[in-house]
Parts: C-alpha cells; structure tokens; sequence
C-alpha cells in the first residue's frame, strides 16, 4: 500500500489495542493509538487521522460522547468497535453518525473490509462522486435511467421500493438503520414505523432475489436495518 492511511485506535484495553494496530501495520496503515476519551479528542486535532477505530467503553467518558463531539466539526470516518451487542446501542450510533459497527470479537477479514469500505465512502463524498450506476452479482440499478435489472433481466419495481433500493445501493457496504430510511423517504416527522419498510423489502426481496429467503443482495442487520451488498 503507497498511500499511509492513518487510523487512530481508540481503545483501553493493551491486548486488544496491540492486535488491532499489529494487524493495521501488516497491512500497510499508520497507526495511532488512545486509551482515554480525552486523548483521543486530543490526537484527533493533533494527528489528523483518515479514520477512527472507537471503542465505547472508555474508562473516563462512554464512547458515544465522542462520536458526537467529532461529528460537531468533522465527517470523518468512525467505526464503533465495542463489545455492546445490543440493538439500541447499535441504533444509537449509527443514528449519531457512525459509519458502521463491529461486535466483539470479530475477525481481522471482517475489520479489514469494513475499514476499505469506510474509507471509500469518504472520499467519493469528499470528491463529490456520484455514481451513476450499482452493479453487483448481476443486479445493476440506473440511477439516472431509475432501472433495476437482475441477470440482464428487468425488474419493475415500485416507485417507493426504487427509491429504498437505490438509497441502500449509493451506501453499499454500510448498514443503514430503519429510522433513517425512514426519514429519508418520508420526512424527518414521519411515523418511525419499521413495519412499512419491512412490507416493501419483502416485495423487493420477492422481485429481486433467487431466493429470498436467504438474500444474497440486501442484508438484514436485526433490530437495526439494512445494508446492500458492495459492489
């Protein structure tokens, strides 16, 4: 790797902290590391990292304050990294602006991913770029042309479900919660009922999968929302 991203590791525990900058280092990045809440804030004006691991349960402010305080001024990428495996925590933080979610423990695969991931979001959003078509495992979208085929084959789908579909596809590899599809499509005083979003992903499901019992496009994170395949 030529380019020396710098990823800051927030995170109190040695062990856990070591590994992960270890494994950051065998593939290519700088690595940073805080153990406090107050020392992050610190190194992320000072070091002007591209990304950051963050861990919730800091020993002297949670994790969540954090976010919020880097999200005030900055876009820059966040990943949660906690041991917190409950839905509404995931909600909470993803709803604040963080840019996906790891569950302890997880794999050096996984963590690898959803950093290319993070880190290609942000800088097609800091470039501007928009692209104009979503091609994955033979399902390609349109935008500009708002056509949706499978295999070559087209799907006719609902204006609603397009729109679903396509906000999934323009945020591929990232989870995005029911609350914020939600106000996406219906304004920020919609009625945050998940029960019409999981109406419409079924007829999605039924139109684009082979099986949709076991989708192979669009993924469901339990209690928390949905994520499209990346491309």
């Amino acid at each position: 790797m030529t380019n020396k991203i710098k990823i800051l590791i927030v995170e109190d525990e040695d062990a856990i902290s070591n590994f992960i900058a270890t494994t950051l280092k065998s593939n290519g990045y700088i690595t940073v590391l805080a153990k406090t809440a107050k020392e992050a804030l610190t190194m992320v004006s000072s070091h002007c990292p591209d990304l950051i691991l963050l861990d919730l349960g800091l020993p002297d402010i949670d994790g969540v304050e954090v976010l919020e305080t880097v999200r005030e001024w900055s876009s820059i990428p966040v990943i949660i990294v906690s041991a917190r495996g409950d839905e509404t925590e995931k909600v909470k933080a993803l709803d604040l602006g963080a840019d996906d979610y790891i569950t302890k423990p997880f794999g050096t695969s996984e963590l690898l991913a959803r950093i290319r991931t993070a880190l290609r979001h942000n800088l097609k959003r800091g470039a501007g770029v928009q692209e104009e078509v979503f091609s994955a495992k033979g399902l390609t979208i349109d935008f500009g042309k708002r056509l949706v085929t499978v295999d070559g084959n087209e799907v006719h789908l609902t204006q609603i479900e397009f729109k679903i579909v396509s906000l999934l596809a323009k945020s591929a590899g990232r989870v995005m919660t029911y609350d914020h599809i939600i106000t996406e499509l219906w304004g920020p005083y919609a009625v945050k009922d998940n029960q019409i979003l999981r109406v419409n992903m079924a007829n999605i499901r039924r139109k684009i999968e082979k099986n949709p019992a076991a989708p192979q496009y669009i993924f469901t994170e339990v209690g928390v929302g949905y994520r499209m395949i990346e491309e």
